[in-house]
């Protein structure tokens, strides 16, 4: 068995790189060596537990609590701890500390002089009231004489007596347990700049699949089906009863106006992907499609308005405020014109499926590409513990387009395959990356280190001076040692949810992209594409396993990496912004509808008063006969002369038997 890894890690006193235990056998001449091996190896072993299984802090009681005097004095209640080395700290009865003498002994040992300073000058500073294991040497023994040439040493401490001893520090104490979400922002560099990347890859993710269907087979058209044709319906009666109007319209009315834009263009668009028979075929199956010329017009009245309109108002998001924008302006230009734009086969196609594509957005997706391959490779440059072993050469071999310079807001250049088909694969092969490595780097976070032992004390509890005086202790942020131990400290609770994720993300095969196939004849099937100007949820245990490890725990003290990053990025503090106006609107709809059913069903009840009052009230006839209403006029053939009225028939009996002696 190997003993020795033969590293050179160096003397670390809080780690053993190998046990030797003695091994006793008879006629052994034992000397003080082997008993001492024995003693620290059992010793050893035993912190070593310590260390792994449970972790710094404070096992129970060690409660800090103000001195019944008052004055520099406080209590220090009995209880256990563990240093980081694995060491214990008892406290077996309750100690006065004297917080005044602790802080002089620190200046002096900071200083290396006595300067004599009063203790007055210390207003509302705060110290951290730590313990420190020590070992004491005992109980000296005079040991016999030995045939060393040496003299003896005379007495010699036959006992280790383990203690502690109290001291005070400033504020600044370490946290030794292993925190995931410090190690996965690490890995994660600047969190704004990570979710500028992950942001516009998500963008792109909304094209990607739309790029490469419209570069491939520029002639084939769209498949047009109802649910298409209602789509044209709605929206062009929205557009024709609300896109007129003086000046731009107000934020809430652009952004649902321009939804209404995207999505009667991606019909039209449609439409106008089939040549002459195939329209004249539309036209017969669907009978709405006969008001395209003036869907057109509705379409080019609304696109002049929201080209007035501050965009950036509307999506405060400026890559949502981009795609609006093309909607706008590759409207104008591609379907407003009666027989659409034939000369721009590309573009069309790209309306057709509701993600537009203009001159502007193209510049933009070719800086979204370069930001994110740029981000990928300085995160991988700076990775200690990538697994994903190919992952960087994958990133380095991806053909990015160059960046074009920035076009006037309302440019129409029309694109080339070439230049669709080069974004689209990169944009396929970069939004890969960044799923691989998002997962590298949170699966890597499960894997807690063994990291170096150098602050051994334990944080008590921090006090607050005012001079001479303790005014406040506040014991609730120093390490806990929790019930079961765990290196993780208060990420326990999560660790089971976080390592059930992982079993479904993490050691999976390497994801690849799926190029969408064309049918091998008629229309494409491509559905609409839904989002693009909503909300971007990030949904999937991906995600979810992201989320758990970058927000603390209840009752957790954030680390101070979590500290110094921002938890909201400014995209989801903008989509929290527009999720709540969006409630509001729906709360404001849902008061508006219940309000209606209240007038509603007063309607109805004034309405059920008067039926009431109408219908009159009759009696039930004891005798079984049904009596004629005053105002009912009489029975056909009454009359003088006529026959008697027959007598109403006898209600029927009953069909139960009765029981004996049971009256009828």
């Amino acid at each position: 068995m190997r003993t020795d890894c033969g590293c050179g890690c160096g003397g670390d006193a809080t780690r053993t790189s190998a046990f030797v235990r003695p091994r006793f056998f008879a006629g052994q001449l034992l000397t003080e060596d082997d008993l001492s091996l024995l003693v620290e190896y059992t010793t050893a072993k035993a912190r070593l537990r310590n260390r792994s299984l449970y972790g710094p802090g404070v096992i129970c009681g060690l409660g800090v609590t103000c001195d019944p005097c008052g004055g520099g004095t406080v209590a220090v209640h009995p209880g256990h701890a563990l240093d980081c080395a694995g060491n214990d700290i008892v406290v077996p009865c309750t100690e006065r500390v004297d917080v005044t003498a602790l802080v002089r002994e620190r200046r002096i040992s900071a200083l290396g002089v006595d300067c004599g300073e009063d203790c007055d000058d210390d207003g509302g500073r705060r110290y951290g009231l730590y313990a420190r294991y020590r070992e004491l040497p005992v109980e000296p023994v005079a040991p016999y004489a030995t045939e060393e040439p040496c003299p003896s040493p005379g007495c010699v401490p036959s006992r280790i007596q383990e203690g502690y001893q109290f001291v005070v520090r400033c504020d600044d104490f370490e946290d030794h347990r292993h925190n995931p979400g410090t190690r996965l922002l690490a890995t994660l560099g600047d969190l704004a700049r990570a979710d500028q990347a992950r942001t516009r890859d998500r963008r792109l993710g909304f094209y990607t699949d739309a790029l490469t269907v419209a570069s491939l087979g520029t002639g084939r058209a769209f498949r047009f089906d109802a649910a298409d044709a209602q789509r044209y319906a709605t929206s062009y009666a929205w557009l024709r009863d609300n896109a007129g109007g003086e000046g731009p319209p107000a934020p809430p009315t652009a952004r649902e106006m321009t939804e209404h834009v995207r999505a009667l263009a991606a019909a039209v668009g449609r439409y106008d992907t089939y040549d002459a028979a195939g329209q004249a075929q539309l036209a017969r199956d669907y009978p709405d499609l006969a008001t395209m010329r003036e869907a057109r017009s509705a379409l080019g009245t609304a696109c002049g308005r929201l080209g007035g309109a501050d965009l950036e108002a509307a999506w405060p998001d400026p890559l949502r405020a981009g795609i609006a924008r093309a909607v706008v302006t590759e409207t104008a230009a591609r379907v407003v014109p009666e027989r659409g734009d034939p000369d721009a086969p590309l573009e069309v196609r790209m309306l057709a499926q509701g993600t537009p594509l203009g001159h502007a957005l193209r510049v933009e997706f070719r800086a979204d590409l370069g930001l994110i391959r740029e981000w990928l490779l300085c995160r991988l440059d700076q990775a200690t513990d990538l697994a994903d072993c190919a992952l960087r050469q994958d990133v380095a071999a991806v053909d990015v387009p160059p960046p074009l310079p920035s076009p006037p807001p309302d440019s129409t250049e029309k694109a080339t395959i070439a230049e669709v088909q080069q974004i689209a694969e990169a944009a396929a092969a970069l939004g890969t990356s960044v799923r691989r490595f998002l997962t590298d780097a949170a699966c890597a976070t499960l894997n807690p280190p063994c990291g170096d032992c150098t602050d051994t004390d334990v944080l008590l509890a921090q006090l607050e001076l005012d001079g001479c005086d303790v005014v406040r202790v506040c014991s609730a942020t120093r390490e806990q040692v929790l019930p079961g131990g765990s290196a993780y400290g208060e990420w326990l609770p999560k660790l089971y949810r976080l390592r059930e994720l992982a079993e479904r993300v993490c050691c999976r095969p390497v994801p690849r992209y799926q190029k969408p196939t064309l049918p091998s004849e008629g229309p494409v099937a491509r559905p609409y594409a839904d989002g693009p100007l909503g909300d971007w949820p990030r949904t999937g245990d991906l995600e979810e396993m992201l989320s758990l490890l970058l927000t603390p725990a209840p009752g957790e003290t954030p680390p101070k990496a979590l500290h110094e990053q921002v938890y909201t990025t400014p995209s989801e503090v903008t989509d929290s912004m527009q999720e709540l106006a969006r409630l509001r609107t729906r709360v404001a709809d849902l008061t508006a509808a219940v309000e209606g059913l209240r007038v509603q069903l007063g309607s109805a009840r004034t309405q059920m008063s008067h039926l009431e009052e109408r219908v009159p009230n009759r009696a039930p006839d004891p005798s079984g006969e049904s009596e004629q209403a005053p105002d009912q006029p009489p029975e056909q053939g009454a009359g003088e002369g006529a026959e008697p009225a027959k007598p109403p028939a006898k209600r029927a009996r009953s069909s139960r038997t009765r029981k004996p002696g049971e009256t009828p």
